[in-house]
């Protein structure tokens, strides 16, 4: 999963624009330090899976925060909290401590966005227990998290003494070691194995990204390139506009739309686990590998074409499952919970790989249909990798939206029940 192959200027301007371009600003506290948190990750210039790590840990810091100062429920992480508190200033606080723990390097972009965002909040007792709240519930989600294993120390290469392999590690070899938010373990939803190679289904998916994610393919439309191009960047940014897309509509109050980014964010950082579980599970090979190698596979129907390269640069795993599509599917599956069966607004979001441009949907599922096309259309990824993807992220969202998106989860009625044993 790849950021894009843009100029560094350039690419930081799209970046600080990717969830504000697409519609007036209809703003609170949360969806304005999303922003932020999302422009901060472009400028650090961290891959995928550690930008949706951050994002998870941050959005649900800041939806325990609004929670608890709205006093949704009696404050379990301050028991004595006074009888309200400034949602805005909690919000503020739990962003600033867990930005500047994760990302050192803005924290004077962190330090001065926290400083405008208060000076808007009258002081007082109020935004004195907003922040109080803030601070502790920050640490709270840390100490949670500090068992997360992120580097790759344990990556041993492939090869025999003596022989060359390419030196780069390959990403998130770690993350199956995680610790997930709401799944039992990281291979609850693992698949099972990809096609076998003398199967039709391995020869029809071979064929078609063969045709149609080649750099130079002619067989691929130019509506298809440029969804191809707009699905290159895969940093949450792509997918928080789509969720601004309901957030910013009409009715809304700010503790909903927290829980909403903390759900969409839970659930993409278990998607991400549970996908590079599957992914270093099956080692299964890039379209870039095995239509090189076609010969080799024992399939008649899969021609070697010695000089074939994908549309884009592939990434560094292994190609199944699809892991874009696991992040379509997951979100995909919290946006139609949030709806409660209901229509969900015009879906829209912009593309940094794209120079800026803006696509729509008028439902979850075209969205997460076209990310799956896309992969093809890129070249480093086969169709059955996309569909399964897709199924492993709608699963993995409906369990986030089951666990969170109701009025009291599970895991805050289980802290308003101790807070109020103790009265």
């Amino acid at each position: 999963m790849k950021r894009g192959r843009l100029p560094a200027a350039l690419h930081l301007v799209l970046a600080a624009s990717v969830v504000g371009a697409v519609a007036p600003a209809k703003a609170d506290a949360i969806t304005d330090w999303n922003s932020t948190t999302h422009e901060l990750i472009g400028q650090a210039k961290i891959g995928t899976p550690p930008a949706v790590r951050i994002v998870a840990l941050v959005q649900t810091a800041a939806f325990e925060a609004a929670h608890a100062a709205a006093e949704r429920y009696p404050g379990p992480l301050s028991p004595a909290t006074p009888a309200t508190a400034s949602v805005e200033a909690a919000v503020a606080a739990a962003h600033r401590a867990l930005l500047v723990k994760l990302l050192p390097a803005q924290q004077t972009a962190v330090e001065a966005t926290y400083h405008r965002a208060l000076a808007v909040v009258p002081d007082g007792p109020h935004k004195a227990a907003g922040l109080a709240i803030g601070d502790e519930t920050a640490a709270a989600v840390l100490a949670r998290r500090s068992g997360d294993r992120v580097g790759n120390e344990d990556y041993r290469p492939q090869t025999t003494p003596g022989v060359y392999v390419p030196t780069a590690s390959p990403a998130a070899f770690q993350w199956p070691q995680r610790q997930p938010w709401l799944m039992a373990a990281p291979n609850q939803f693992r698949p099972g194995p990809p096609p076998a190679l003398d199967s039709d289904l391995w020869a029809r998916d071979f064929n078609e990204v063969r045709t149609l994610g080649g750099k130079n393919s002619s067989s691929r439309s130019p509506e298809q390139t440029v969804i191809a191009n707009f699905w290159e960047y895969s940093l949450p940014a792509i997918y928080h506009g789509l969720v601004r897309s309901v957030a910013e509509a009409p009715g809304r109050d700010i503790v909903r739309n927290a829980r909403l980014f903390a759900t969409v964010s839970q659930a993409m950082d278990d998607a991400m686990i549970s996908v590079f579980d599957a992914k270093y599970h099956y080692n299964f090979w890039r379209p870039a590998t095995a239509i090189r190698n076609g010969d080799l596979d024992g399939h008649p129907g899969t021609p070697r074409e010695a000089g074939w390269v994908p549309f884009i640069e592939t990434p560094m795993h292994p190609e199944y499952p699809c892991a874009h599509c696991i992040l379509a599917g997951s979100v995909a599956a919290v946006i139609e919970a949030e709806a409660g069966g209901g229509a969900t607004p015009t879906l829209a979001t912009t593309s940094p790989s794209a120079r800026g441009a803006v696509r729509r949907w008028e439902s979850p599922q075209a969205f997460a249909k076209e990310v799956a096309n896309a992969r093809i259309y890129d070249g480093v990824h086969f169709r059955n990798s996309t569909e399964v993807g897709l199924a492993m992220g709608r699963r993995i969202g409906e369990l986030a939206a089951t666990r969170l998106l109701r009025p009291d989860p599970p895991a805050y009625a289980a802290a308003t029940a101790a807070v109020e044993g103790g009265r």
